[in-house]
């Protein structure tokens, strides 16, 4: 599944990987060496992430339940803990920088 800005049309991952279950999110990308780019984790449902224990940092997109982009970090450093966002639904966790120019309000698509 492709991860992509709507309104551009760009293409954030190639590769989305789905943590659903309650493993899954709490595992997140702990234990890795990295996201390789092209790559991303959308982590449903989800507030705030941290980065505890990570080796390497992350940008973080905070979508609501319509997938629209409601805070973007990026990027967030390894050992330190995102705000938790009320009205967030999901999050996407992707390489550092592969973020940049996504603003709040644009709508995250994901395609087969």
């Amino acid at each position: 599944m492709r991860a992509v800005v709507a309104e551009t049309g760009r293409e954030l991952a190639a590769v989305t990987e789905v943590a659903d279950s309650l493993f899954a999110r709490m595992k997140g990308l702990l234990g890795r060496d990295g996201l390789p780019p092209g790559h991303c984790l959308w982590i449903c449902p989800c507030k705030g992430v941290h980065t505890f224990f990570m080796r390497f940092a992350i940008d973080v997109l905070v979508l609501d339940r319509n997938q629209r982009v409601l805070a973007v970090i990026t990027p967030l450093a390894p050992n330190r803990m995102s705000p938790v966002y009320a009205r967030g639904a999901t999050v996407l966790e992707l390489p550092a920088h592969a973020a940049d120019g996504v603003v709040i309000g644009d709508l995250i698509e994901f395609l087969e």
